[in-house]
C-alpha cells in the first residue's frame, strides 16, 4: 500500500495534476502545492488513475455492492472505476446524479444503476464535503446506505478560516458526520514524503515550503 501511494503521487507530478508553486484555495489560502484531477483528461491517464482508485478500494477493505460518482468530476471517476475493478475480477455496478432533474424520457435525477445496497461515493477530494452531503442524502433517499468515500487525495488541512480554524480537516468531519470512512489514494504525509525523498531535485526545493504549510494546517498527526 505504501508503494502504491508513492507510486501515486509521482504519476501525479509526471501528468501535471500536481503542481508545485503558490496557489490559491478555496479557503484562500496561499498553498504551495495543488491538486486537479480534472487534469486527468487523456485515456491513458484516466486507465491509470481508475487502476489506482479501484486497487485502493479493494485493499481498504471496505464492503461495497456499487459506486455513486457526484456530478461533475464524480461521474467520469465512478464509470473508471467501475471499469477498472471488472478488470480486477470485481464487476459492479455503478450510478450517477445530475445537477439538474430531466423531465422527459426516464426522467429524474439518478443514472445509471439503482442505487441498492453498500454504495461507495467516488469523488476527487473533499472541500467543504457540499457533494459528500448531497450524494449521502440521495443515497439514503433511495433506500441504500452510503459505505464510504473515496477520494484521490487527502490534503490533511484543517477546515475553517484562519482565524476560527476546526480542529479536524473536512475529511475527518464527513467520516464523523456520517459515520463512514473516507478512503484516499494518497494524503498530505506521502506527498512529503515523496518530495524529501531527494530523487527529483527539481521538487525538492518545495519541500520547506509544503512542511511549513503543514505546520501551520495539517490536523493532529500531519
Amino acid at each position: 500500500m505504501e508503494n502504491l501511494r508513492q507510486r501515486f503521487i509521482a504519476f501525479s507530478v509526471d501528468a501535471g495534476v500536481l503542481r508545485f508553486g503558490e496557489f490559491v484555495t478555496k479557503a484562500g489560502r496561499t498553498s504551495p502545492y495543488f491538486f486537479n484531477a480534472g487534469l486527468f483528461h487523456d485515456g491513458a491517464t484516466l486507465g491509470k488513475l481508475a487502476d489506482f482508485y479501484a486497487q485502493t478500494l479493494l485493499d481498504s477493505g471496505v464492503e461495497f455492492d456499487m459506486l455513486f460518482g457526484p456530478a461533475y468530476k464524480g461521474i467520469t471517476l465512478a464509470s473508471a472505476t467501475a471499469v477498472a475493478l471488472a478488470a480486477k475480477g470485481r464487476n459492479v455496478p455503478f450510478a450517477y446524479n445530475r445537477k439538474e432533474a430531466k423531465d422527459h424520457g426516464e426522467g429524474g435525477t439518478i443514472v445509471g444503476a439503482p442505487l441498492r445496497g453498500r454504495v461507495v461515493i467516488i469523488d476527487d477530494v473533499i472541500s467543504a464535503g457540499t457533494s459528500v452531503r448531497e450524494s449521502v442524502d440521495m443515497i439514503r433517499a433511495a433506500g441504500a446506505t452510503p459505505a464510504a468515500v473515496m477520494i484521490a487525495l487527502d490534503r490533511m488541512e484543517r477546515s475553517g478560516r484562519d482565524d476560527a480554524l476546526s480542529a479536524n480537516s473536512a475529511v475527518q468531519e464527513v467520516g464523523a458526520a456520517y459515520n463512514m470512512p473516507v478512503v484516499s489514494i494518497a494524503n498530505l504525509n506521502d506527498l512529503l514524503t515523496y518530495i524529501s525523498a531527494g530523487g527529483n531535485s527539481e521538487l525538492a526545493q518545495h519541500r520547506d515550503a509544503v512542511a511549513a504549510y503543514r505546520r501551520r494546517y495539517g490536523v493532529d498527526g500531519a
